[in-house]
Parts: structure tokens; C-alpha cells; sequence
């Protein structure tokens, strides 16, 4: 319960206000009890229904949850307090594999591509009123994914894949609906969630992917929305397999209700074949991000889906935004067509790195997942001092806690910046820094 902080206000807005200042300020701590409704009412001197509201809202921007009768709390991390946060500060001297950026090297320079897009709309400049899509754009797009046997449907852009996830979840999903989501899974998806006033089911995950037995539980607990990783899945490096994709698509053919979303971040760095979920169930959509494979700056993902999802979010879209630039889309008509990148050699680049740290460590006795993509997770039996013990060696690596709802602890290593001559130092590193717990501890 709360001891030194005071909740003050008459109104809804003016107690909402005031936790929040609490939190802001530390004087709520995470995980504090918040007075029941009626106890708050009486020392405010309000009706409950107007303390009911106050929580209502809290729980809607994510810093505060409610557990039946257990109460409500302030969230063990309010959304205003980003797993970002959670970042290890990097000596000068400490090589830093932690951001998860891909190696610039394999980036294709973009003043070639720039330079084209300026000169056609220089021809024809973008005004309002145009499809927020370039044609040549959609139908590149389009090809691509047929040819990876992703169902029919509309294209749009949106800025990034984070974007385009978030969009998807607000044309269908209201605050207090319940997500299904990784567990290790993408840390902003994870602080999304509670920023959009959802509530997260965590579903454990294994090198192929989703685990069916967690999704069942998760759709059995009345998940309005499934969010799955489909290749390069972060931290864990998984994909989801052939075999897994039907298991889960049977589960999901028994929830048509449910959203389904699948991130290909990954497109244009794996060399996984992709097994989409989308299709079986009314609502569904695909985002493919173009970030990893030609730049972080170029902030376009073609997003693809049901008619009534896409016509959703192109609609919220154009009372925002409006469209993603088409001089960014030009670029990357230019990149796709001009074949700046060579997926095949930038897939193979990251997959000796990844796979070569991840034999490295098996042959020290640390077991290590890591399928595809840019990192590696490595279980720990002590999150905090494998990190601390890495540092101290050198190595600034990733918290699992910044990936994780309930899945055991891990460490999380981003292998686009290693050179081969790395690898050995880095598995000795790490088996002596998890010495002291135990190798191999599961976190599925």
C-alpha cells in the first residue's frame, strides 16, 4: 500500500494526473498497491465511479494493472519507462555489441538511389490527393511476396515495422484486450503493448518458433491478437519452421476472431524460407521493414493484409501522416531494381558470424540459440552477473530482461559487427562469464 506519497484530485483526470506524477517522480515505486476504489473515494471525498474512471485511464496509458481482487499496481515497468532504459552504459575501451544495428558495410550506399528519386519528382512532383503508394512500388511488392506464398491483398507503407504493427493493433484491438506476444520477443513490441493499454499473454517460444501448446493456452485465456516473428526473430534468433506454421495455423483455423500479425523484419537478410500465418483467421496481416537489409533511415515497411485491415489503416493513416514519402519510396524502387543489395551474400555474411559463435560456445559447453538473423541468445542462470562478468572482460552485451515478460534469463549478442578473428574471444568470454550458473538452462 502506499506510505509517503498521497493520491490527490477531485476529478478522474486530476487523480489519474496525480499517480502519474508519483510515478514520474519515483515516489511510486513499480509494483506499488494502489488504495482500493472505495477506500480512495472516501479519503477524497468523491464518488467511486469517479475513482473507478481515474483507474480506468491509468490502465488505458499503461501505468497502472489490475489483478481482480489482488488490486491494482503501478506496472513493474509504466510505459513511460522504455526497456531502452534497461541499456548497459559502455566504457570507452568495451566493445559494444548490444544495439542490434546491421553492419554498414552491407548497407548499399542511397545517393544513387536518392539522387533518381529527386529527379522523378523533380518530373512530377508528389502532391496531396495521389495513392499513398507508387505503383511501380506496389507492384514490386506484390511480386515478392507472392513469391513467398503470402496470401492476396491490398498493399500499404507504413513507417517502419513498429508502425505498422502498432497501426494493425489499433484498427482492431481497444484498451484491456489482450495480445498474445514472444516471450523472449522484441522489447519495443513489449513496451507497446501497455502504451496502447493491451495486456500481453506471453507465449514461450523455441528455435522454431512459437510453441503450440503456449499459443492454445494464450488463445484459450482469450488473446484477441497473435504477434509472431516470422524469420530473424529478436533475441532468440528463430524461425518459424514448415511444421510449426501448420500446427499453428490448425490452433488459429479454430479462432477466426483472432488478429494475426506476422513480422517479416528480417526480409532481405535470411536465407530461411518464410511460413506466414496469415489467411486463416477473418483479420490477419504481413509487415516486411526494408531497415535491416538497406537502412535504419529509410523508414518504409509494405504492409499487406484482409481488405477490411488495410482499408482501416490506410484510412487512420490519412488523417495523420497522410502516406509514407514517395521520395523514400522512389529510393527504394531504385535499390530493389537496380539489385544494390545481394541478399544472398548479406544473408550468408550474418549467418557465418551467428553460426560461428554458436558452434564456438557448443564446443565450450554454453548452449546458444541463434538461427537466423543478427543475434544470439545465450541462457544464463544469472542474468545480471554474466552482463557485469562480460564488461568486465570487454564485452557489453544485452540484458535479457529487456526481451522478457517470464522466460528464464538470458543475454543477448548481436553479431553484425564481429569479425571472424572475434569469435573465439568472444565464446571464451561468455563461458566464463556463465561458469558460474549453469550451461544450457532452457529458456523455452
Amino acid at each position: 500500500m502506499l506510505e509517503d506519497y498521497r493520491i490527490r484530485g477531485r476529478r478522474a483526470s486530476e487523480i489519474a494526473a496525480s499517480v502519474e506524477e508519483g510515478v514520474g517522480s519515483g515516489a511510486l515505486a513499480p509494483g506499488a498497491l494502489l488504495p482500493p476504489m472505495r477506500e480512495l473515494a472516501g479519503e477524497l471525498g468523491v464518488n467511486p465511479n469517479t475513482v473507478a474512471a481515474a483507474y480506468r485511464t491509468l490502465r488505458e496509458r499503461g501505468v497502472i494493472e489490475t489483478d481482480g481482487r489482488r488490486g491494482s499496481r503501478v506496472r513493474a515497468r509504466p510505459a513511460s519507462a522504455p526497456r531502452d532504459a534497461l541499456r548497459t552504459a559502455v566504457p570507452a575501451g568495451v566493445r559494444d555489441i548490444t544495439a542490434g544495428n546491421p553492419d554498414a558495410s552491407l548497407l548499399p550506399p542511397l545517393d544513387r538511389a536518392l539522387a533518381a528519386a529527386a529527379r522523378r519528382s523533380a518530373q512530377a512532383p508528389t502532391l496531396y490527393g495521389e495513392d499513398p503508394v507508387a505503383p511501380e512500388l506496389a507492384q514490386l511488392a506484390r511480386a515478392d511476396l507472392d513469391a513467398d506464398g503470402v496470401p492476396e491483398g491490398p498493399i500499404a507503407l507504413t513507417s517502419g515495422a513498429l508502425d505498422g504493427i502498432e497501426r494493425v493493433l489499433a484498427a482492431h484491438l481497444k484498451p484491456g484486450d489482450a495480445v498474445a506476444v514472444e516471450d523472449p520477443g522484441w522489447g519495443n513490441v513489449l513496451d507497446l503493448m501497455p502504451a496502447l493499454g493491451l495486456r500481453i499473454l506471453p507465449v514461450a517460444v523455441d528455435d522454431d518458433g512459437p510453441r503450440p501448446e503456449a499459443v492454445a493456452r494464450a488463445l484459450a485465456a482469450g488473446a484477441r491478437a497473435l504477434l509472431v516473428t516470422a524469420r530473424a526473430q529478436n533475441p532468440t534468433g528463430a524461425v518459424v519452421s514448415a511444421e510449426r506454421a501448420a500446427r499453428l495455423r490448425a490452433l488459429l483455423a479454430e479462432h477466426p476472431g483472432v488478429l494475426v500479425v506476422d513480422d517479416d523484419h528480417g526480409h532481405g537478410i535470411v536465407d530461411e524460407p518464410l511460413h506466414p500465418l496469415g489467411g486463416v483467421t477473418r483479420h490477419w496481416a504481413l509487415i516486411r521493414s526494408v531497415a535491416k537489409a538497406y537502412g535504419p533511415d529509410l523508414r518504409l515497411a509494405v504492409l499487406t493484409g484482409d481488405p477490411v485491415t488495410l482499408d482501416r489503416v490506410r484510412g487512420r493513416q490519412r488523417l495523420g501522416p497522410g502516406w509514407v514519402s514517395r521520395l523514400l519510396q522512389y529510393a527504394v524502387v531504385e535499390l530493389w531494381t537496380s539489385g544494390a543489395v545481394d541478399r544472398t551474400a548479406v544473408a550468408r555474411s550474418y549467418g557465418e558470424r551467428r553460426d560461428g559463435l554458436v558452434a564456438a560456445l557448443a564446443e565450450r559447453g554454453v548452449r546458444a540459440h541463434g538461427r537466423s538473423g543478427l543475434n544470439v541468445w545465450v541462457p544464463v542462470a544469472d542474468e545480471t552477473g554474466a552482463v557485469t562478468r562480460l564488461l568486465a572482460a570487454g564485452w557489453a552485451v544485452s540484458a535479457g530482461a529487456r526481451f522478457r515478460v517470464e522466460s528464464p534469463p538470458g543475454v543477448r549478442l548481436s553479431v553484425s559487427l564481429l569479425t571472424p578473428a572475434d569469435v573465439p574471444r568472444l565464446a571464451d568470454a561468455v563461458a566464463e562469464a556463465v561458469r558460474p550458473g549453469t550451461p544450457g538452462v532452457r529458456y523455452d
